[in-house]
């Protein structure tokens, strides 16, 4: 492996490390003692682990997208193992495959949990839970950067003029990327704070809603979530994991840049606003503020919602987070870039067999370019696979005894990284409960779902199938 991919493992290890220190002083300053020894085991095996990766003798070969592949992957199976640490060692006598489990599904921002009763958990451990999620969102942030020889040319010009990333460009993008992230942690914070949430939901559920994760700081959010102005701010702060990362900084400090510059930004506000008439016209109960939340933590691929709510909607609302946000967002989906720019593609391919005689030209909307076929490919494969994952996944979960309707909608959810709640009729889905068996085909596709598959078969075809 080369320099860089033990530089950025060990990045993150140390990012583990400090996170548990602050868990530990937490811990001391409130005096809760009973888990604090499994944080001390956590921070020494992740010191460990950074000091072995920044003094190991390493080469200087060449990045490529190959070994990007493999240090990516590596840190969403190893990275887990360290935060799962803490739930081994607690109090609550957790197995090794559930602490496993939910280290997973909080760094992949899925939001599942073995924890039936959130009340029962001392608040450190929630912060770890949290936690893991906000560093799990940077990681995917990290791997999109990492990864971006896989992705379309507009999603590069978004970033830089380069054609492809060396490491001192990746280390540059992946700095700015970082601190707009600790900002915009921040930003929700204080929103969470001007709706009256107190200090340790608010801090929960910022590093919850930056990283488009679904771990809660209580097992119900209608006692928090009392008034319609809560639930309509609360709403808008989930919102800022739809869109990209960059929108506010490029609207605030970039300077001279045209329209199309904010083409997916602009595709996604439409679309949110289309979706929000229909709602309200159609399927309202004349309750805007908790049809806004439906919405909005859909489309964000965070899946928070109140409890008890009772809906024959919630196929609509799968479809939502089927669709996902941006690109460079720390929501999942397949995206309502992609699937606008194929909808177009083939309107246009079908206009022009009817219409021989007149040139129909493929462009994006706002944007002066065209669009690629080569780019069309990779965005059909992408809808491919995620048709494919599905039917693999619910297979799989079928299996195991589930009903092949839980075992469709749990499918959607852990391929998108979507937390189960009542608004798609899994609110009291139970994981603890689980076989092994299904917890580990759990496991999988969540991390399936941030790398995506597409990856997985590029290395697929780079070892198995050598020409």
């Amino acid at each position: 492996m080369s320099s860089f991919n033990f530089l950025f493992l060990g990045s993150f290890f140390l990012l583990v490390s400090i996170l548990s220190v602050l868990n530990i002083i937490y811990s001391y300053y409130f005096n809760l003692y009973i888990n604090v020894d499994s944080y001390i085991s956590s921070l020494v095996v992740s010191l460990v682990l950074t000091t072995i990766l920044f003094i190991v003798k390493k080469n200087q070969s060449k990045l490529n997208i190959y070994n990007k592949i493999i240090v990516v992957l590596s840190g969403y199976l190893i990275i887990p193992i360290i935060i799962a640490l803490p739930y081994y060692f607690s109090i609550y006598n957790l197995s090794l495959v559930d602490s496993y489990f939910e280290a997973v599904s909080g760094f992949t921002s899925t939001g599942f949990t073995i924890f039936n009763n959130l009340r029962q958990i001392d608040e450190s451990l929630l912060i770890w839970r949290s936690t893991s999620q906000w560093v799990g969102g940077l990681y995917f942030l990290f791997s999109i950067i990492i990864l971006i020889d896989i992705f379309d040319t507009n999603l590069r010009k978004s970033l830089t003029n380069f054609i492809s990333f060396n490491s001192s460009e990746i280390f540059k993008q992946a700095s700015k990327v970082f601190i707009i992230y600790l900002i915009l942690t921040i930003i929700i914070f204080i929103l969470l704070k001007f709706i009256d949430l107190r200090d340790f939901d608010a801090f929960n559920f910022a590093l919850s809603i930056i990283s488009s994760g679904g771990f809660k700081p209580t097992n119900q959010i209608n006692y928090i979530l009392d008034q319609d102005y809560k639930i309509i701010i609360f709403s808008l702060t989930l919102l800022i994991s739809f869109f990209s990362i960059f929108l506010i900084y490029n609207l605030l400090f970039l300077k001279n840049r045209y329209l199309n510059f904010f083409t997916e930004d602009l595709y996604l506000l439409f679309y949110l606003v289309l979706i929000i008439f229909i709602f309200f016209i159609f399927f309202s109960n004349n309750n805007f503020p908790e049809l806004l939340l439906s919405i909005t933590t859909s489309v964000s691929n965070i899946g928070i919602y109140f409890d008890g709510y009772n809906s024959n909607l919630f196929f609509f609302y799968l479809i939502l987070v089927i669709i996902g946000g941006s690109f460079f967002s720390t929501s999942s989906g397949i995206r309502l870039f992609k699937i606008i720019t194929l909808i177009r593609f083939s309107i246009n391919e079908l206009l022009s067999h009817t219409k021989p005689k007149q040139v129909m030209v493929n462009k994006y909307f706002f944007n002066e370019s065209s669009i690629d076929y080569n780019i069309i490919n990779r965005y059909f494969l992408t809808v491919v696979i995620f048709v494919f994952s599905l039917i693999v996944i619910s297979s799989l979960i079928s299996i195991s005894g589930l009903e092949f309707a839980v075992s469709i909608k749990l499918g959607i959810l852990t391929i998108m990284n979507t937390v189960n709640s009542s608004l798609y009729g899994l609110q009291n889905f139970d994981f603890q409960n689980i076989n092994h068996y299904t917890k580990f085909i759990l496991i999988i596709f969540m991390i399936i779902g941030r790398v995506e598959l597409l990856t997985v078969i590029i290395l697929f075809k780079k070892y198995l199938f050598k020409n």
